[in-house]
């Protein structure tokens, strides 16, 4: 089909044009004498995308669940109980990971749609008088219902119990999109990965640590071997890793975080804002509702759409990919058939969120759904239009 693919999947987001040439490059000595100069400089640069000045950053090749193993076995001793709010397919999976890590897993079931609830938090904390419970985890962004949560109200949450346990984020869908203030947020680990809003392809793991956390990665007696802080820490200090990095990017997160500084953070996030409300209103005019249940609380990289009884999303979805060269993000897990997903995140702007609207609203309308020809992208436009007057 002629023309570029239309990618807006809640990640793997696009890749600008700055980080592919940075990427592209003949393969480099690891171990050369040059290299900490990339090295440092990325580490030096990476607590700013998660809003510390404090914190340390570390970087793996893997993906945003080899972080949560990392900052779970590096803080915590085996068998410890967490505390995690499980709203969506993500939290389900980063309490699945402590459960087969060995952790022992309290869990707050929450309506999928809904935000971390820091009440419940609070009370089961407060419950626990003898402090067992050693971290709270939660995902900032759940990239399934398109629902983000107030990190700030479950650190109020977490003082008011009086409690300890330390506090791990997911920030794989809001780190690089949305403010993150892990330092003002009281968040000990604060995890992500390379390809959503740091416009990387798939294959880095970053995370941050508190001082408090790090504290803890000299003293857990958690059986470690690729995941081990311990080796990077030293490693790291001289400008090199334990193991072989990937390299190429490496030299496209240099890009990247420097794409996200010439911007400017607010910035980023105040994009994001725009388009996430734009997206809101294209969904309002098509008559159509989002998974997430409270206004404030949706998203601004990624919109879940539900689609009406007796339609089918995953026709929606291919029919997109097919015949206009767009691709959409499926419903996961309960969501399957039932929802499907614009990622408006990343390196977008706002003609290219227009083109992803109109594609959806054809696919929906070939696909059975009973749409006024363009009310969603109007509705779009006037969005987009009115928040730059």
């Amino acid at each position: 089909m002629a023309g570029r693919n239309h990618l807006f999947v809640p990640g793997p987001t696009n890749v600008p044009e700055a980080v592919q040439n940075a990427m592209h490059r003949n393969m480099e000595d690891h171990r050369s004498p040059d290299f900490p100069k990339l090295v440092r400089g990325l580490l030096a640069d990476l607590p700013a995308i998660f809003g510390s000045t404090k914190g340390q950053g570390f970087i793996f090749a893997a993906s945003g669940s080899g972080m949560w193993e990392a900052s779970l076995v590096n803080t915590l001793e085996p068998g410890s109980r967490v505390l995690v709010a499980r709203k969506g397919q993500f939290s389900q999976l980063f309490g699945d990971a402590a459960q087969r890590l060995g952790y022992q897993v309290d869990a707050i079931d929450v309506p999928w749609g809904m935000p971390t609830p820091p009440g419940e938090l609070e009370a089961a904390l407060r419950a626990d008088a003898a402090h067992a419970i050693k971290a709270v985890l939660v995902v900032h962004n759940e990239t399934a219902t398109g629902v983000t949560s107030d990190i700030g109200a479950v650190r109020t949450a977490i003082d008011a119990a009086g409690h300890p346990a330390l506090l791990f984020v997911d920030g794989v869908s809001s780190v690089g999109s949305l403010a993150c203030r892990m330092d003002d947020w009281g968040v000990d680990a604060f995890i992500s990965g390379s390809q959503k809003g740091l416009m990387l392809p798939p294959g880095l793991g970053v995370l941050c640590l508190s001082p408090r956390a790090l504290e803890r990665v000299g003293t857990s007696t958690a059986p470690r071997a690729y995941f081990d802080l311990r080796p990077m820490i030293a490693s790291n200090a001289t400008g090199y890793f334990p193991y072989t990095p990937a390299v190429g990017l490496l030299h496209g997160l240099r890009a990247s975080l420097d794409l996200l500084k010439a911007e400017g953070l607010p910035n980023v996030a105040a994009r994001h804002h725009r388009l996430g409300n734009a997206t809101r209103a294209a969904v309002t005019a098509w008559g159509l509702k989002t998974c997430c249940q409270v206004p404030s609380a949706a998203s601004d990289t990624v919109t879940t759409i539900m689609v009406p009884d007796g339609l089918d999303a995953i026709k929606v979805i291919e029919h997109a990919y097919r015949n206009y060269n767009l691709s959409l993000g499926g419903g996961l897990a309960r969501l399957a058939g039932k929802a499907y997903r614009i990622g408006h995140l990343g390196d977008v702007n706002e003609l290219m969120l227009v083109g992803a609207i109109a594609g959806a609203e054809m696919a929906m309308r070939d696909a059975g759904f009973a749409l006024t020809a363009g009310a969603g992208v109007a509705a779009a436009e006037e969005s987009l239009r009115a928040a730059r007057t």
